[in-house]
């Protein structure tokens, strides 16, 4: 996992097993994950009942190297006895953040990116509107700023994608770390009495989860992607700390291969080239890598369908050993091979592999 982009999870202590919490934060931390999301809006506890349930849990996954990000409205500090500047009970319980659900005007945010414990602020990215730009305008310490979405337990309400991307390009702008939600399809709980999964996209409620995850690094310039809900199950833990985030992850479904095109497509960084067509994914480079090999016609299918994996064979001339991925239908004379296809619940993925963007491929089938 690139350390520039992170992978975290959520738990909500007060409405789970404690001893399941610990063991979900050790099997997180076992797959690299390095950040715990937490939320104390639901939580009706006094500050020292809240710091005697809260503060083991943030201790263990501060021992095993994940930080704790809290999730908070302003109106919390007035709850807790606190000042709107005084963080000094959030560097009691060692969280690495706090994170502000609703917004002060502004000037507050700033002043707060200047504490002393070094807890970063975090600021709800899920609005269209100009608040973290009045933010920078009372200039913070931009070290100690960063960006969350939002996450949406009722279904229908999550964020379309086109308004996420541009939410998210806004802060990245600014050169803020950003960080957006996935739903786990096994867990089950999270803050509120209802819960049709916890994804920032509505896009993504009930897709697999790695497949939420590749498609939201593919779209979007976002850096950490956390489970909105508990608890995700180990295969959903394991697949996504298996994804490369730094380029675009497809799966494909292979034919019966032979000969060198296992290595040409599984083995190799792909990008598309900058003269598109809109006829194909062309990934040229792997013709010089392997011109030495010689690639026999095999399942030179007539006719060759959207999200087919193609390579062309000998009969192609200078062009064997190409890679492309079909975009429209078209004739096959022989001279290439299908040797496999993406997945249908894929296909919108293509649409992200722009030009000179960087893609693998992995078998379907792999966690």
């Amino acid at each position: 996992m690139s350390s520039e982009k992170k992978l975290g999870f959520s738990v909500y202590p007060e409405k789970s097993d404690i001893k399941e919490v610990i063991d979900y934060i050790r099997l997180a931390a076992k797959y690299g994950y390095r950040r715990m999301f937490t939320c104390f809006l639901s939580v009706e506890l006094s500050k020292e009942e809240l710091k005697e349930k809260y503060q083991p849990i943030i201790e263990e996954a501060k021992e095993l190297g994940i930080e704790t990000y809290v999730d908070v409205y302003p109106s919390f500090f007035e709850k807790m006895g606190l000042a709107p500047d005084d963080l000094s009970f959030f560097a009691e319980l060692k969280v690495a953040g706090i994170r502000l659900d609703r917004s002060f005007s502004g000037s507050e945010e700033s002043l707060l990116t200047y504490n002393p414990y070094q807890i970063k602020v975090e600021i709800n990215m899920s609005n269209d509107t100009s608040y973290v730009q009045n933010i920078i305008d009372y200039e913070p310490n931009r070290t100690l700023l960063v960006g969350c979405h939002n996450f949406y337990p009722q279904e229908f309400s999550g964020l379309d994608e086109a308004f996420f991307i541009e939410a998210t390009k806004k802060y990245k702008e600014l050169g803020l770390h950003t960080a957006a939600f996935v739903t786990s399809q096994t867990g089950k709980t999270g803050p509120w009495n209802i819960s049709e999964g916890q994804p920032t996209l509505e896009r993504d409620r009930y897709l697999p989860i790695d497949l939420q995850a590749r498609a939201m690094w593919a779209c979007s310039a976002v850096d950490d992607i956390i489970i909105g809900n508990a608890f995700a199950s180990e295969e959903e833990l394991k697949s996504l700390a298996e994804i490369r985030p730094e380029c675009i992850n497809l799966t494909i479904q292979l034919e019966v291969i032979s000969n060198v095109e296992p290595a040409i497509c599984l083995d190799e960084l792909h990008f598309r080239r900058g003269d598109i067509t809109n006829y194909m994914i062309r990934s040229t480079a792997t013709r010089s890598k392997y011109k030495g090999q010689t690639i026999e016609p095999n399942h030179t299918n007539e006719v060759i369908k959207p999200g087919d994996v193609l390579i062309a064979n000998k009969n192609y001339g200078i062009y064997a050993g190409e890679l492309q991925i079909a975009l429209k239908e078209r004739k096959n004379e022989g001279n290439w091979n299908v040797i496999g296809s993406i997945p249908e619940a894929e296909i919108f993925m293509l649409d992200y592999i722009t030009p000179w963007k960087k893609f693998i491929f992995r078998k379907e089938g792999l966690s």
